[in-house]
């Protein structure tokens, strides 16, 4: 049986911030140590003959390539047409973060210049 301490119990309560009681601290002292003896069965099988192994359904991703199509996008003038706030063809915002004072700009994907 692997061997953990109180310690250890103590540690990842503090990582999940949950406060136990002495009577769970001793509760999950045995509960984590009879499943950390489990998992470490498996070190006692033979892989060395083993390929790794990162999908096993053979399913591959179905992604298309990302095209821009003439026609499907809004040109940039369209696109700024509903605000005044713009800059160098960006819109420009207010400043979301604290640290920052100065107006954020948001580029268009696309736009020219």
């Amino acid at each position: 049986m692997a061997k953990l301490t109180k310690k250890n119990v103590l540690h990842v309560a503090k990582l999940a911030n949950l406060t136990l009681t002495d009577e769970e601290v001793e509760k999950y002292l045995e509960q984590l140590s009879n499943i950390i003896s489990y998992i470490s069965q498996l070190d006692e099988v033979d892989v060395s003959e083993l390929e790794p192994t990162s999908q096993t359904t053979g399913l591959e991703n179905v992604l298309r390539i990302d095209e821009l199509k003439p026609g499907n996008s809004l040109d940039l003038k369209y696109a700024l047409s509903g605000t005044e706030n713009t800059h160098n063809d960006y819109f420009q915002v207010d400043a979301v973060l604290e640290e920052r004072s100065d107006p954020t700009t948001l580029k268009l994907r696309g736009a020219s210049k």
